[in-house]
């Protein structure tokens, strides 16, 4: 028998999960209790809501949407689109089509929504932020909530910071839970592998390491410390070897400008500090990552 907190057991519905139900046994479709803009959350039929005539995208991989379609009939829509009423059962797609055109290509008849309470986007993005410091969310639950808030409401981490009383870099660790496998965060949303051992996997190279060291922490009942070990001792073995002379171990000051500035740009940060110059490396995966770096880059003046 499916208890209360069934609904916890997948990947988590992100912005769906901040609005509390007026009745724990109400079905799907039936409506949340509205935020304080009057926004609310339903399960909504996809044939009462008409796409955005002004989207500016008119043009979507199919490809990409074959893939999605492909993980919303296996594990649902994760993150809720936003729509708008037009009047009795008629809705607006505000933001999310994507989600919604891969909906339809998946066969599904409902969506869940954001239905709008206001037409000022700013006010239920302030909404959501004060529910979401209020909530209890699950590690997945949350960052898919923050990258909700970042991707439609173009959120920034330093607003989210703000709102939810929580530092940057917490932040920036709880969003790379969503590079993970999916079975990996399947295990993180079901509370059978905590958050900690999850940041710890990401320190794995590939995909198949980091689900074959999840099984054996849940089998072995590992720490979030030996997995930390596990993960150092993985990576040594992968490096090459370290040259017995000319080692350098960085100084106080170089870590901890690499950090400060690893969590900055949310990317690994070398810094190499010499008695006449000295040296910054920032790592980046792909050229939109490194597109991302350089806006920040282009956004800040001189670091302090």
């Amino acid at each position: 028998m499916a208890t209360p907190k069934a609904r916890h057991q997948g990947l988590g519905k992100g912005l769906g999960d901040l609005f509390a139900r007026t009745d724990d046994d109400a079905p799907p479709t039936e409506p949340s209790k509205p935020l304080s803009d009057g926004s609310y959350f339903a399960e909504v039929p996809l044939s009462q809501i008409s796409p955005n005539p002004r989207q500016p995208r008119d043009y979507f991989d199919e490809d990409d949407l074959a893939e999605l379609a492909a993980s919303i009939r296996e594990f649902g829509v994760l993150q809720p689109v936003v729509v708008r009423k037009l009047g009795e059962k008629q809705f607006e797609l505000v933001m999310g089509e994507r989600r919604f055109r891969a909906s339809q290509f998946a066969g599904k008849e409902t969506i869940p929504a954001i239905v709008r309470g206001t037409e000022d986007d700013a006010l239920l993005r302030d909404a959501l932020l004060e529910n979401l410091h209020r909530a209890n969310l699950n590690p997945l639950e949350e960052a898919r909530a923050y990258q909700q808030l970042l991707d439609d409401f173009r959120c920034t981490k330093e607003d989210l910071a703000k709102r939810i009383h929580r530092s940057r870099p917490q932040i920036s660790n709880t969003l790379r839970l969503l590079g993970l496998p999916a079975g990996v965060q399947q295990k993180v949303a079901a509370g059978v592998l905590s958050a900690g051992h999850a940041r710890a996997l990401l320190g794995l190279g590939d995909e198949r390491s980091q689900e074959l060291l999840a099984d054996r922490i849940i089998a072995e009942g590992l720490s979030v410390r030996s997995t930390e070990e596990i993960v150092a001792l993985g990576e040594k073995r992968t490096r090459p070897a370290p040259q017995p002379r000319g080692m350098r171990v960085p100084s106080e000051r170089e870590s901890e400008l690499a950090r400060s500035l690893s969590d900055h740009f949310d990317t690994r940060v070398k810094v190499a500090i010499g008695r006449n110059r000295g040296k910054i490396i920032i790592e980046f995966a792909t050229q939109a990552d490194l597109d991302r770096i350089l806006a920040v880059m282009e956004n800040q003046t001189v670091y302090p």
